[in-house]
């Protein structure tokens, strides 16, 4: 995918090829959503028949435009397997031009229901036995799926995944007393990969963004694709920075008593225009805390950068 010259990428995808193509390290069920279990069917194919290289011409298959109506009709998903040039499984859908992701967690203990597993005997490939160390008996293992873009112009890197949102995730599961049954707002969520995160805790989860691009209706395919996760009432709402009166629009926030946003300050207008909002936000009762994640950039104001950015 070729990048425009005011494109901004983060690097911050991620879908592991080996978690793909071994039904014994992941598989459908291990994704949350059996709506996305065609990704792994086509992903068991040999690596070489079953993924197209990312760089190889005419990356869209030739198509009669019946099939191709089919085709959106009965499978809203449409993502294909591609290598990356380094090798990795990228899942592309051609048709809305993103990238999906899978990010994966390890439950910390307090969300683990404690149980006497029956451990099976393991013998590895030399004829010894595996022993089963104390910390992993209750350990198990989630993941997280998102749709994203994988490169965009400035005034869209909110489809994109950086590295605060998922700093701020981590944040969000180590410190569950804070978050655990809490009415949340999220500005500038993003894909909403963080406000995902708080909602396997929260009572309430307001994810918002301003309406531009296909950030709103991003939310909401992710919220979908990992239903299974949430536990909270979810919402998805606008927020404009420059237009507060999208903020008098949402009759839930006189509950709200925790506020997230995660790299939001990259752009000198845009980060008064955040502040001016946290102040609004927090002028009206309850009380509120809020918690802000900002990735220390090593190039300087964003606006200044071309090309890549290593979120």
């Amino acid at each position: 995918m070729a990048e425009a010259e005011n494109s901004v990428t983060s690097e911050v995808h991620h879908f592991s090829k080996e978690e793909l193509l071994d039904p014994e390290r992941g598989g459908k069920e291990n994704f949350g959503q059996s709506e996305v279990s065609v990704l792994y069917k086509m992903a068991q194919a040999d690596t070489s028949g079953g993924c197209r290289h990312a760089s190889q011409e005419g990356s869209k298959p030739q198509r009669d435009d019946d099939e191709e109506e089919e085709e959106k009709e009965g499978n809203e998903e449409e993502f294909e397997c591609l290598l990356g040039a380094n090798g990795q499984v990228v899942l592309w859908s051609s048709r809305r031009e993103t990238v999906l992701s899978r990010f994966d967690f390890v439950y910390p203990a307090y969300m683990v229901v404690e149980k006497c597993p029956i451990i099976s005997p393991v013998i590895d490939s030399d004829g010894d036995l595996q022993v089963t160390r104390k910390k992993d008996l209750h350990k198990k293992e989630g993941a997280v799926l998102i749709e994203h873009q994988s490169a965009t112009t400035l005034e869209l890197v909110g489809e994109q995944v950086w590295r605060g949102s998922l700093f701020l995730a981590d944040f969000i599961l180590n410190y569950p007393d804070i978050f655990r049954d809490a009415h949340i707002l999220e500005v500038a969520s993003g894909v909403g990969l963080t406000s995902v995160v708080a909602a396997m805790l929260a009572k309430q989860v307001i994810i918002s963004d301003v309406d531009r691009g296909d950030i709103l209706e991003l939310i909401s395919r992710n919220i979908k694709r990992n239903i299974d996760l949430i536990k909270a009432k979810v919402e998805v709402k606008e927020i404009d920075f420059f237009n507060h009166a999208t903020i008098e629009e949402i009759m839930d926030l006189k509950n709200v008593s925790v506020l997230l946003a995660a790299d939001v300050v990259y752009h000198d207008q845009l980060t008064d225009a955040f502040l001016r909002t946290v102040l609004r936000l927090m002028s009206d009762p309850p009380d509120k805390t809020m918690y802000i994640a900002l990735e220390k950039s090593r190039a300087g104001n964003i606006m200044r950068v071309s090309g890549r950015a290593p979120a």
